[in-house]
């Protein structure tokens, strides 16, 4: 985090940034997200980065990180998106990240070769494969490129605990070969990836204290089951497959995911904006880039000052966590009894008293991409200055999920 001092200078500079802008407001400095951008593909060991869409979700954004080095492609958060993407020249490699039940998107992909070339699904199970022969059936259609997500959550305990998120039923190595097996007879598919995210490694931060340490040892054992169980299940899917790419990891893992040798990519982007979720990560401590500014609109009382909005919580486990923070200036800090509210956010804390209606206050939001399903731009602010202005998907009138 930053120091008093240098919380002062950045708040000095968006807000001068900022001046003629009335918030609510978002601004991405791009001199942290440039920096950022530069220590992930540092930590990826010369693996090259898919980019996470779902974390960025600006398509000038996408297209500035996929020109940098060390970037290759995007992996979609859906398949409308992925179309998106690829009719707009962003990207012409993109993996959906999810399996799709949206028949409208499948009929665009199926109806443009150059999409079918450039896009390709995932899968976890022979029932994918049959609601896309039904509505769209392989005769009439060409050839689509599908990746396997291979489960990479931690089964401690002979399988009586589970930790890690829950995406596929492919988790061991058998169940991949049996699944590429079914892939590789179906006409109509051709198994071109395998992915795996491993949620309790990247996406949980180790912290401080007591739970810091059961975090990291868990993190370890977890990280040596998925490295052995992944390097068998990719070795097997090969013997079927041809695969193009073996896809893992995530912001908060990129460095020790790069030592699997079974894995030829990885997956980041939230670290390009740097949300709050990344403030207590060992590995990576990106600069915050990413901001939203509110107005001062009352002055309740001694200790107190309110700000119109600022309830942009993010996904996940109900919690603190997921608030927004307030950020600029420091010493501040939400209430217990309102939080972040939809139309009001009482601040209290040392800096309270300082501010004046009409001031602004700067927050970071938990996560990364969501940020921008409330902003239909992005201010992208350079030192002092605005240096230009980019649409986000809801700019660009779209809501993909």
């Amino acid at each position: 985090m930053n120091t008093s001092h240098d919380s002062r200078g950045l708040r000095e500079r968006y807000d001068a940034a900022t001046a003629r802008i009335a918030p609510p407001l978002a601004i991405v400095d791009m001199d942290a997200f440039d920096a950022n951008a530069a220590a992930m593909a540092a930590a990826a060991r010369g693996l090259p980065i898919r980019v996470a869409s779902k974390s960025v979700r600006c398509r000038a954004l996408l297209e500035r990180v996929l020109a940098m080095p060390g970037y290759a492609g995007v992996l979609a958060f859906s398949l409308a998106e992925a179309n998106w993407l690829v009719e707009n020249g962003v990207t012409g490699d993109a993996v959906v990240g999810y399996p799709t039940a949206d028949h409208t998107a499948l009929a665009a992909l199926v109806a443009d070769p150059r999409l079918a070339e450039a896009v390709t699904l995932m899968v976890d199970d022979v029932a994918q494969l049959d609601w896309i022969d039904h509505h769209q059936p392989a005769a009439g259609r060409p050839v689509l490129r599908v990746c396997i997500d291979l489960d990479a959550s931690w089964r401690p305990f002979g399988g009586r605990a589970h930790v890690g998120v829950r995406r596929s039923p492919v988790h061991r190595p058998v169940d991949a070969v049996r699944l590429a097996k079914a892939i590789a007879a179906r006409p109509g598919f051709r198994l071109v990836g395998v992915m795996s995210y491993e949620a309790q490694i990247a996406g949980v931060q180790q912290g401080e204290g007591m739970r810091a340490g059961v975090i990291r040892l868990m993190q370890r054992r977890s990280f040596t089951e998925l490295r052995r169980r992944r390097g068998l299940a990719v070795t097997a899917i090969r013997r079927v497959a041809p695969l193009e790419f073996v896809n893992a990891g995530g912001t908060g893992s990129l460095s020790l995911t790069a030592t699997d040798a079974a894995v030829t990519e990885l997956t980041a982007g939230s670290g390009l904006y740097a949300p709050t979720l990344f403030d207590g990560y060992d590995s990576f401590r990106p600069r915050p880039a990413a901001a939203f500014a509110v107005s001062v609109v009352r002055r309740p009382g001694p200790g107190i000052a309110t700000v119109h909005g600022g309830g942009w919580p993010a996904s996940g486990e109900a919690g603190t966590s997921r608030l927004p923070t307030p950020w600029l200036p420091a010493g501040l800090r939400l209430t217990g009894m309102e939080a972040a509210g939809e139309v009001q956010t009482p601040l209290t804390g040392d800096a309270a008293d300082s501010l004046h209606v009409g001031d602004r206050v700067w927050f970071r939001h938990a996560k990364a991409g969501e940020l921008c399903e409330r902003v239909d731009r992005l201010h992208l602010v350079r030192g002092d200055v605005v240096e230009a202005e980019a649409a986000t998907y809801r700019g660009d009138g779209r809501a993909f999920l």
